[in-house]
């Protein structure tokens, strides 16, 4: 049943699909056949029959509908992001549009750049609409209890409530957890009822229509994942796997492959590819400008410095950066030269003797880290990320915080989210951590500028930075 209802809803989405491209073709036609002549705004349509055109289009629509099939745009979808169905749509046109510009400029000598620069836009915008609209549709019709499919989890431990959880939280997926088999004597998840162990998974799914099973079983029970994959051999259902990585410490997961060999990857950096590019573009500009706006005030700061003590201008100091890499960061200086000559890397206190009077202020204000846009542009720092710490304080930080490495998956920034929700300086180090991973996890440009719009109101003054 459920899949005459996918094929009913895929040959709808077909359907729809050909008639958008048909009238974006059509609109190609219309301004083919218009013709200017002299008086500039004067226009006359062309009578005669197009007979090129439509032969074009007879050879468009099946290639759209070939590369749109291909690219498994009619596949079921529950599992896709909002973001990974408009990436496929935005694709398949791209790729079902440069098709159909050979064949129709090559074969049928037929097209100017406008017109096909109007069908593509035409065809992408009405295919992307068609799409969000169905997809909203289908996922109102799930939420109302139509269209869903019957799903079993395989466990009852951490990874099978978090499953059950998952699921209930997004009821549009149109997923139904009909229950849990289990051998061990746990409790399953709230309000999931238990249908019986391992072994009674042919009955289970016979009785309750089963569509989908989820296996979610601890790393330790391997052998009873193996025996419920090999029962499932002799059903129709679709098994999933959810991965036991309670007891690592993971960043950013995702599944790769070595040579046609699956690979499951547990900490990885999100800037790869078009991010690392987007980030370092808008760390550039915004430290030119930035830069170029504080020139003034920087010489004023400077100057200040020089009148009111002595010692050099900056100060350096090493930092961990991305991937464990040192670097020697830039600040304005704040204490006395030789502050650390006699106690070595400590922590700067409250009412910190070291500190000069216009140190206490800068330091306050968050002005002593105006230098830090240059490391920036030297590509050491980024303008939004973990603050880095020094090499002598990182061992002990690691004893305390296993996870504490994984925040140089992420370049050091000047600004970052934990700063700006008050844990800066003399705070919590585990809450620091925590949303430090959490900006890493959840990375993107946007997050990025949303936290150097948020930084002016919340993250320059501090009364936690001595």
């Amino acid at each position: 049943m459920l899949k005459r209802h996918h094929q009913v809803f895929s040959s709808l989405l077909i359907a729809g699909d050909l008639v958008l491209v048909a009238l974006s073709w059509g609109l190609l036609l219309w301004l083919e056949r218009w013709d200017a002549v002299s008086a500039p705004f004067r226009i006359r349509l062309q009578l005669g029959l197009p007979r090129a055109h439509l032969q074009a289009l007879l050879a468009v629509l099946p290639l759209y509908h070939l590369v749109y099939r291909a690219t498994g745009l009619y596949l079921p979808r529950r599992f896709r992001s909002l973001g990974a169905d408009l990436f496929d749509v935005v694709r398949a046109s791209a790729v079902s549009f440069g098709a159909s510009v050979f064949a129709c400029f090559f074969l049928y000598r037929i097209g100017s750049r406008t017109a096909y620069a109007t069908f593509f836009c035409g065809s992408l915008l009405s295919t992307v609409s068609f799409h969000l609209l169905a997809r909203a549709v289908l996922q109102r019709l799930r939420e109302r209890g139509w269209n869903l499919r019957h799903v079993l989890v395989v466990g009852c431990g951490a990874s099978a409530r978090a499953a059950v959880e998952r699921l209930a939280r997004n009821p549009w997926m149109g997923l139904s957890v009909a229950g849990v088999v289990e051998d061990a004597a746990l409790e399953p998840p709230p309000g999931t009822p238990r249908l019986g162990g391992i072994h009674d998974l042919h009955e289970v799914i016979a009785r309750h229509g089963i569509d989908q099973v989820i296996v979610a079983l601890p790393m330790e029970r391997h052998a009873d994942v193996a025996r419920v994959l090999d029962a499932l051999t002799r059903e129709t259902v679709d098994v999933r796997i959810v991965p036991d990585l309670t007891s690592f410490l993971t960043l950013n997961c995702s599944v790769g492959e070595l040579d046609g060999l699956p690979m499951l990857n547990l900490r990885e950096s999100p800037l790869y590819g078009w991010n690392r590019v987007a980030k370092r573009v808008l760390d550039i500009l915004l430290s030119l400008l930035i830069l170029v706006l504080f020139a003034v005030p920087m010489l004023l700061i400077a100057a200040a410095i020089k009148m009111t003590s002595r010692g050099p201008l900056f100060y350096t100091q090493e930092r961990l950066g991305l991937d464990g890499r040192v670097f020697r960061m830039l600040k304005f200086r704040t204490m006395v030269p030789d502050a650390e000559r006699s106690t070595g890397a400590v922590w700067a206190r409250q009412d910190d003797p070291r500190r000069t009077r216009l140190g206490s202020f800068l330091r306050a204000t968050s002005l002593d880290e105006l230098p830090q846009f240059f490391n920036v542009l030297k590509g050491e720092m980024s303008i939004v990320g973990p603050r880095p710490e020094r090499p002598e304080f990182i061992g002990d930080f690691t004893r305390k915080i296993p996870a504490y490495m994984l925040r140089h998956k992420m370049k050091a920034g000047i600004t970052g989210w934990a700063q700006i929700n008050g844990w800066r300086g003399n705070t919590s180090l585990e809450k620091r951590i925590e949303y430090d991973l959490y900006y890493i996890e959840h990375w993107s440009v946007w997050f990025d500028l949303r936290i150097i719009a948020l930084t002016p109101f919340k993250g320059l003054v501090n009364r936690n930075a001595y």
